[in-house]
This record gives C-alpha cells, sequence and structure tokens, in this order.
C-alpha cells in the first residue's frame, strides 16, 4: 500500500467572498499567506515526494510550507466553466429548482461548460495509480474538489447526499492506495496550525 497525503491551499480573496474559483488562477490572500506561514508538515508529512497542482494557490501554499513540488496538471481543480466567479447562494436563487436538481445529481453534478465529478475521479485515477506504482510515499497540495473527489473514491460516496466525514481546512488527509491506485482513508483532519507561526 501507498501513503497518499493531500492538504488543500490556503485561502485567497475569492474563497472569502464565496465565489467559485475553479480554474481561475487566483493567488492567496496576505491573509492565506499568513495563515499558511503558521502551519507545519506533521511528522507523517516528511520524506515524500511532492507534487502540486499547476494554479498559484496551490504551488504557493506548497512553497510556504517548505516544499519544492512537481506541478501536475491533473490535479487542477475542478473546471466550473460558465459558473466561475459566481456565489452558489446566487445560482440557487436565480435558477431555483433547476439548481436543486442538477445539485442532486451528485457524481454527475455538472456547471454549464464544466466538469463533473465523476469526470475528476476519471482524470485522476491514472494519476493514483501512478502514484501507488511508484511506491513511494507521496504528498499533493491541491483543491478542495480533487479531495472530494479522492474521498468520494476511497467511501464509495455518490455526493447525492453529505459526506460521512467533514473534511476540515487547514488539514492533511491521508489515504493508502491499494496497487491499482484504489484509495482507502487513512487518516483525516490531521491539523496542521501551529502556536508559533513564522514571521
Amino acid at each position: 500500500m501507498t501513503d497518499l497525503l493531500l492538504i488543500r491551499h490556503a485561502p485567497t480573496a475569492w474563497n472569502t467572498q464565496g465565489l467559485i474559483q475553479g480554474r481561475f488562477d487566483i493567488p492567496l490572500s496576505p491573509e492565506g499567506e499568513a495563515l499558511v506561514r503558521s502551519w507545519r508538515l506533521p511528522e507523517v508529512g516528511r520524506e515524500r515526494v511532492w507534487l502540486t497542482s499547476p494554479l498559484a494557490r496551490c504551488r504557493t501554499t506548497a512553497r510556504l510550507l517548505g516544499l519544492d513540488p512537481t506541478p501536475d496538471p491533473r490535479l487542477v481543480e475542478t473546471d466550473w466553466g460558465a459558473w466561475e466567479g459566481r456565489t452558489l447562494t446566487d445560482l440557487r436563487a436565480e435558477l431555483g429548482d433547476l439548481m436543486a436538481a442538477w445539485e442532486a445529481c451528485g457524481l454527475d453534478f455538472r456547471a454549464p461548460g464544466g466538469e463533473s465529478p465523476r469526470e475528476i475521479q476519471a482524470r485522476l485515477r491514472p494519476w493514483l495509480a501512478e502514484v501507488a506504482a511508484s511506491c513511494r510515499p507521496t504528498g499533493a497540495v491541491v483543491h478542495k474538489g480533487v479531495i472530494r473527489a479522492i474521498y468520494a473514491l476511497a467511501v464509495d460516496w455518490d455526493m447525492t447526499d453529505k459526506p460521512r466525514h467533514k473534511l476540515l481546512d487547514g488539514c492533511g488527509h491521508r489515504f493508502t492506495l491499494s496497487p491499482d491506485g484504489t484509495p482507502a482513508i487513512a487518516e483525516l483532519n490531521i491539523v496542521l496550525q501551529v502556536n508559533d507561526p513564522v514571521p
């Protein structure tokens, strides 16, 4: 079994405003940079091969954690198509029952011109298989959509209801990968925050 540790990037201004970022390359906010400076990799996060989404918010988070990861385009965030830059609250108010019906599609929910969680899983499966075949402990700084897609594979969650576990920000999430790359939960919500942030 190969060990995989996932960390979501620190916040951006769009996160704070509740805007859907998707593929928009939004940088970390000053507050996000300050927050990640207060994080430390847990002991289990050391001595790993590290990868990252190519988007700046992940690359900067990795750099501030003292990592030098390799970008992999397969780790990019969900493509939200026409809805990038909007808020889910506004979309639900605007689209009403239609939005509710779309969201009920779970793994097949897709914004116009975007991609579904099932499609994210499809692009991640070859990557997961490669990580498993390497037999090397691996870490990745990624996005919420990527973490949720891998979590859904691990627990066979169809995303039509709430997940069994709440995946907290500012935490690491560990999975073990079988030889074919199928993930299983090892440990969720490993706290990164410490009390002595670097100035």
